[in-house]
């Protein structure tokens, strides 16, 4: 896929995403690494992985005190090791052609609120993440 989500995490509805925990990041990642394991951490404190899942799909994935972008990810179950990362993060996937998605409706309230309204919740598994990633798009 030529799309890149977009990985944040928001507190009480503040607009600018709060830093993701980067020790939640690797935990979650290092073990499906398949990249470089030297270029992981970048001296400026960025992130970056090469990760592989079970079925063999990839997703390139950079992380900076902003969030964590995806860059192009394979359909799959490289999903569940993404819905896995919100999960553990307690953030939420914004892909910019659609509305952000969420894992509880509670989370909602985190949201920047010009957000709000158009969040999706789903139960956060890589199936339904995938779903709500690569269903319609917003006109």
């Amino acid at each position: 896929m030529a799309w890149s989500p977009l990985i944040f995490t928001f507190v009480d509805g503040g607009g600018a995403p709060v830093p993701p925990a980067m020790a939640v990041e690797r935990a979650v990642l290092e073990p499906h690494e398949v990249g470089d394991p030297r270029l992981t951490v970048g001296e400026d404190g960025t992130s970056g992985f090469w990760i592989r899942a079970s079925d063999g799909g990839e997703a390139e994935m950079s992380a900076d005190r902003y969030g964590i972008l995806i860059s192009r990810p394979h359909a799959g179950a490289v999903h569940g090791i993404v819905a896995e990362l919100v999960s553990r993060l307690g953030a939420v996937v914004i892909d910019p052609s659609r509305a952000g998605v969420v894992r509880r409706a509670e989370e909602r309230a985190h949201l920047p609120a010009d957000t709000r309204d158009d969040a999706v919740v789903i139960e956060m598994t890589g199936e339904a993440l995938e779903a709500a990633l690569t269903g319609p798009r917003r006109p």
